[in-house]
């Protein structure tokens, strides 16, 4: 039977995986069954295994790598770089066989046509993008590749690459034999992203495993920038459910630092070129795109039964979109969710960095500076490798170490990849890390707290926590979750919670939006010059600076109501006091001082002020924008510190005004009057949580401010208890649900039991005291049968 050296793309299945690599069997896997539903990939051929295993035995090198192999010491670094180089050597000075060379001319020929057509060569190992092990980055890549002799000349430089240094200690740490899997390489028309955008999309949350987002990274130019972490590329989350339901499901965009891409260089190849200003403040695709990209995610990753790892590119001619590559997710889709993790760290301190987090845990060591390869062999096991950015090269050293730490790059860039998979605790994009952190300085590098990666100085101790979910009770009473962070929405929606008892807006208008809401409404009309220059910084995407609040509020609240999607999301409407405000920027322009801003200017009041209606109206238009345009119906409303029913009509009549209608609204039981007159308050509203912060401090009379008074604030004083049990028999009467969203049940002795013996509906506590408040009510709840 005749050798088969090339195959086109149109030929090729997944069945021949064994003959053209993973990456190939893939791109004709797509081509022949997904192109039909709209996918695009671009042609190409794959130079087969045979072709491998050939080219070794006509040049006698396979005994010749034995040899080499074995002398190779996997304890060593230099031994690693020796071995690779004498590998790589023996198969440069190979000559292809006239059959194989022949096939490989005649099939690029064939895709030439009129002129020698521009490729990318890149290899596909039979053992290359598997579940368990990815093997992304690893082998070579070559862009930008025209004419016969440089396509022959390239093909074998990839097949050199299955002894790149990277590649050999892979192999060793996956335990896979280094000549028991050949090396196929795929020859594909050049998508001129050059002229465009590329990037890379996952179809879950790289951080959390969080299953219903497609994840998209998108820059300028050609997509090897990413993978090499010089820039911070734009992000976009699309929530699927709400997506094939028709919606404009982007629930979150974040403008990257794009300074500089990657273009086609005159004679082959690739050089880097400047982003101008303009073009880097604005996002690399449009919204049109990031949908199309998005449905063409969820077609793949349905039609391999298994997320996906996909790059995508566009084409600056013709406009189109391109899947130049989709690969398994190699790291959180084998993983149980049913194991949940707890962190807390012991310290007061503040962090001396901050970055952005991959992974979920906790990694302390000496500091260790590595500014190029040439470095590698300073850095010891334990250490923390601290640098400007990684590539493959690096891995050797990275598995090595208890922490890594960049100052570029984003949640796709190299570093981030391998310290995923690798379990390492890893911050990247934090500009100045090589700069703040100082070689031989001890710091621990803490990764638990979503997104938000921190340096701290010092050895910082924590405990950790595990619990195995599937082994926790059930409970008739519901138990809901407080989330102020939308970052830890994702990680926390893998616990088995009834929904969201509580979600605040108040950390998203301070670390999101950072501007108070009225300077953002008056912009045009503010006379300090400062001001207005510090504003247009913050807010540098959009023109109209009202936008700027809307779209991180209206996401902020999307990430949290997505990821416990379809069960319900009670949103808080925000309720800062006038000292919170003032501390916004220009918020001394629009908030007065006032002697007890606890019971002052704040909740259902100041949304009716005539003047504050104005960021009230923007807090609706976000909330409208979460539930009608992103298709997140389950967001329901909570109106806190409303004083008096007449209030709570009137905001409500306005939020309908506002578009806001056929959505639960619910009142925060924290003022006297809310349980005095509970019937009354029953009629207006859709149900009731309790806060029992506010609620103890105004039944009790104490500032819960003031740390002279703080041990006469007490949530188990008899009065306060009185309140509630009363409070709750009146609300059941209107046949209205009744919750509570403090701690008070999670750390106050015997006040679950109190709750329960009083038939509350539900229970809403922090991610962190879930799992034993739900033991303590069904232990509760066991006891009153």
């Amino acid at each position: 039977m005749a050798k088969k050296y090339t195959v086109p793309y149109e030929k090729i299945s997944y069945k021949n995986l064994s003959l053209v690599g993973g990456k190939n069997a893939s791109l004709g896997e797509m081509i022949k069954t997904l192109s039909r539903k709209g996918v695009n990939v671009p042609s190409g051929f794959a130079v087969t295994t045979e072709s491998y295993w050939s080219f070794l035995k006509e040049n006698g090198i396979e005994k010749e790598l034995r040899k080499i192999l074995k002398e190779y010491n996997r304890e060593s670094t230099k031994s690693l770089i020796k071995t690779g180089k004498k590998a790589r050597e023996l198969i440069m000075k190979g000559e292809f066989p006239k059959d194989i060379e022949e096939a490989i001319r005649k099939s690029y020929r064939e895709m030439s046509k009129n002129s020698p057509a521009n490729v990318a060569i890149r290899s596909s190992a039979v053992c290359e993008d598997m579940p368990d092990a990815s093997f992304a980055g690893q082998f070579e890549t070559f862009l930008n590749i025209s004419g016969e002799e440089e396509v022959l000349k390239y093909v074998k430089k990839c097949l050199a690459s299955s002894f790149n240094n990277r590649v050999i200690a892979y192999r060793e740490e996956k335990k896979i034999s280094h000549l028991k899997f050949a090396l196929s390489v795929g020859v594909q028309r050049m998508v001129r992203s050059d002229l465009a955008s590329s990037g890379i999309m996952f179809t879950l949350d790289t951080e959390s495993g969080f299953r219903n987002v497609v994840l998209i990274n998108s820059i300028y130019g050609i997509g090897e920038m990413i993978v090499q972490g010089g820039i911070t590329p734009d992000e976009f989350y699309v929530f699927k459910p709400t997506l094939q339901k028709g919606h404009h499901a982007i629930i979150r965009k974040d403008l990257g630092r794009k300074t500089k891409q990657f273009v086609y260089q005159k004679g082959g190849g690739l050089k880097e070129k400047k982003v101008s200003e303009k073009k880097a403040l604005k996002f690399s695709i449009t919204d049109k795109e990031i949908l199309t990209l998005a449905k063409w995610a969820v077609i793949i990753e349905k039609h391999y039964k298994y997320p996906q790892d996909i790059e995508w590119a566009k084409d600056g001619k013709t406009g189109e979109l391109f899947i130049v590559q989709s690969r398994p997710e190699t790291v959180h889709a084998a993983k149980k969710t049913n194991t949940y993790k707890e962190y807390k760290l012991k310290t007061k301190k503040e962090p001396i960095l901050r970055g952005i987090a991959v992974g979920e845990k906790v990694g302390s060591g000496k500091v260790k500076i590595i500014k190029d390869v040439n470095e590698m062999h300073r850095f010891k096991k334990g250490d923390v490798l601290v640098t400007k950015m990684t590539d493959p090269d690096w891995v050797s050293i990275m598995r090595l170490a208890a922490a890594i730490v960049a100052d570029e790059g984003g949640k796709t860039a190299h570093a981030a990849i391998v310290g995923r998979e690798l379990g390492i605790p890893t911050i990247v994009g934090t500009e100045k890390g090589t700069q703040v952190l100082k070689d031989g300085m001890k710091v621990t590098v803490d990764c638990t707290q979503g997104l938000n990666g921190q340096v701290f100085e010092g050895d910082v101790s924590f405990d950790v926590k595990s619990y195995n979910l599937e082994k926790l009770p059930k409970t008739k009473t519901g138990v809901m979750l407080n989330i102020g962070t939308p970052e830890i929405a994702f990680k926390s929606s893998h616990l088995p919670a009834d929904g969201v008892g509580l979600a605040r807006v108040e950390f998203i208008l301070a670390e999101k939006i950072r501007i108070h809401p009225l300077a953002l409404y008056h912009y045009n009309k503010l006379k300090d010059k400062k001001l207005k220059e510090r504003i247009k910084r913050i807010t540098v995407e959009h023109k109209d600076k009202k936008e700027h609040f809307i779209k991180e509020l209206a996401e902020g609240v999307a990430q949290i109501a997505s990821a416990f999607y379809p069960k319900e999301v009670i949103v808080r409407l925000s309720d800062f006091k006038t000292n919170e405000y003032r501390n916004l920027v220009g918020g001394e322009l629009y908030e007065r001082k006032e002697f007890n801003p606890m019971l002052g200017f704040r909740g259902a009041c100041r949304y009716l002020d005539e003047e504050f209606s104005h960021a009230f109206y923007m807090e609706c238009r976000a909330i409208k924008r979460a539930r009608d345009v992103f298709g997140l119906k389950n967001i329901s409303i909570l109106i806190p510190f409303c004083r008096e029913i007449e209030e709570g009509v009137e905001v409500q009549k306005r939020m309908r005004k506002e578009g806001l209608k056929d959505v639960p609204v619910y009142v925060m039981t924290e003022v006297p009057s809310n349980t005095v007159l509970a019937k009354e308050f029953g009629k207006a509203f859709d149900g009731f949580s309790i806060g029992s912060n506010d609620l103890t401090q105004l039944v009790l009379g104490v500032d819960r401010d003031n740390a002279m008074l703080s041990k006469k604030y007490d949530e188990n004083n008899e009065a306060v208890r009185r309140v509630i049990s009363g409070f709750i028999k009146d609300a059941h009467k209107t046949k209205r649900k009744v919750g509570i969203c403090g701690e008070a049940p999670a750390i106050i002795k015997g006040f679950v039991e109190f709750l329960i013996d009083n038939k509350i509906d539900y229970v809403s506590v922090n991610p962190d005291s879930f799992v034993q408040t739900v033991k303590k009510i069904h232990k509760t709840e066991k006891k009153s049968r």
